[in-house]
């Protein structure tokens, strides 16, 4: 329930907050809630990833892609996402994820996102997507760049990320053979 009401809180709102380019760096505030935490006390690792989609809709929306892409029948699927840890979030405290549009490579979209506390980094993730068609099939990046109609300010994709892709491919078979 708590994700429903803070989509349709970041809906309503996104209209009032600026206008975003899509290679500028969005900002989403978030607060902690208690809905949020684990048996710890902290931001629970899966709520991270649950914000992380709300970071990127925010972006989408402010730019307008959101409706540009829903116009066309496309939307877009998380294929991969790595995140790094570094602090924990705790009960009430507020914090900023920030999402900023990477690149294109091959048939994959990349987006890097930081949770932080004014300027100290908690949690930095990069995630690989890709759009996909209603009705069946993939969306060539470049067609989603010229739906865009801005310029390709996003500059080449890092060699890591690329690495990270081919060293993610899953394998062709499963063999569950220690399995109890």
């Amino acid at each position: 329930m708590n994700l429903y009401i803070r989509l349709l809180l970041l809906r309503v709102l996104s209209t009032f907050r600026p206008r975003a380019g899509l290679w500028q760096t969005s900002r989403t505030p978030f607060r902690v809630m208690p809905t949020d935490l684990d048996v710890l006390g902290h931001m629970n690792n899966g709520k991270f990833l649950t914000l992380m989609d709300l970071g990127r809709l925010d972006l989408m929306l402010r730019t307008g892609m959101w409706q540009k892409l829903t116009k066309q029948g496309w939307y877009p699927v998380v294929a991969g996402q790595s995140i790094t840890y570094r602090r924990s979030l705790n009960p009430f405290q507020k914090f900023d994820l920030y999402t900023r549009l990477v690149g294109y490579e091959g048939p994959w979209i990349y987006v890097e996102q930081q949770f932080c506390v004014g300027e100290t980094l908690y949690a930095q993730a990069v995630v690989r997507a890709r759009f996909l068609r209603k009705g069946g099939g993939s969306v060539d990046p470049a067609e989603v760049a010229a739906l865009a109609s801005e310029p390709d300010a996003g500059g080449r994709v890092p060699q890591w990320m690329v690495a990270w892709t081919a060293a993610t491919k899953p394998p062709t078979q499963f063999h569950p053979a220690d399995a109890v």
